[in-house]
């Protein structure tokens, strides 16, 4: 049986690494997406419970510059999937290779910085749709392809991704179980980088800008009640910087009698060791409503 399973997953997928660990095995897979238009990887650790009956999926949005290694080698998350069941899914942040005149001139722009939007100007808007890659075709992909439970799924993140965790939950209410993020891009309209990035694939009108900002989106929530976990180091250099703005959110929160948990972590950066060091209780917080 395991074999037949193997064998579907070729079909659909295919592996490029594989490692096992805790028990499971942390692999990383390629396909070639329909939305952005070019070859795709994606890492999914399968924890030991997987090779008898289906887990819940529990995906991860990875921040500016990185990849699907930053998280698959770095946020010491294997262990506790292991533990609570959890199969987790980690995607790319952009697509890649698709000659765009000006996709490799910045770090934050182009290449590793999708930003989770549906781009709409005209020289992105081809291939930078990762709003629907991460909600509509890799969840369809990973469904296909891998022991999940489709009914039991939820998103966290960092940084941009941390923005697109929220964003995810909060533009589709009851399709996630749950929200987490670190340091996340709280407010984009009102910071540098979300400015630069939605006036380049969204352009100048600033109310298509608010449909991907958390903090304009949970104004307007209308669904089954959430528990948002955030953590926020406070060495963290871009806080200063303006560019999380994570009081704008809560605020928003308040003034909307949405709940959530902002824990300010003394002396932690921006970085995979601040991320490592609370890794498990995130994936705690997520096996509370995954497993409910």
């Amino acid at each position: 049986m395991r074999a037949q399973f193997w064998k579907r997953i070729k079909m659909a997928v295919s592996e490029v690494s594989s490692a096992k660990m805790f028990g499971g095995f942390q692999k990383v897979f390629s396909h070639e997406s329909t939305q952005l238009k070019c070859k795709m990887n994606f890492g999914v650790y399968l924890p030991p419970q997987a090779e008898s009956g289906k887990c819940p999926v529990l995906y991860w949005l990875s921040g500016l510059t990185c990849t699907e290694q930053n998280f698959v080698t770095k946020a010491c998350a294997q262990r506790a999937a292991a533990e609570h069941g959890i199969i987790i899914i980690a995607p790319d942040t952009s697509p890649r290779g698709c000659n765009i005149e000006g996709e490799e001139d910045g770090w934050d722009f182009g290449t590793g910085a999708g930003f989770y939007v549906n781009a709409t100007e005209d020289k992105w808007k081809t291939n930078y749709r990762m709003y629907s890659y991460v909600t509509e075709e890799l969840p369809s992909v990973v469904n296909n392809s891998f022991p999940v439970d489709s009914d039991r799924q939820s998103v966290f993140g960092h940084s941009m991704g941390g923005h697109g965790a929220l964003i995810c939950y909060l533009k589709n209410p009851g399709k996630y179980r749950s929200v987490s993020a670190f340091a996340p891009i709280c407010n984009p309209i009102s910071c540098p980088w979300g400015q630069k990035a939605f006036s380049g694939y969204l352009g100048s009108n600033k109310d298509t800008w608010k449909e991907y900002d958390a903090s304009e989106l949970v104004k307007k929530y209308q669904g089954p009640p959430v528990d948002i976990l955030i953590d926020q180091g406070t060495a963290d250099s871009f806080l200063p910087a303006g560019q999380l703005l994570p009081d704008n959110f809560v605020a928003a929160c308040t003034e909307s009698k949405v709940p959530v948990v902002l824990r300010m972590q003394e002396g932690y950066d921006h970085s995979y060791y601040f991320m490592a060091s609370f890794m498990d209780d995130h994936i705690k917080h997520h096996a509370k409503h995954l497993k409910a």
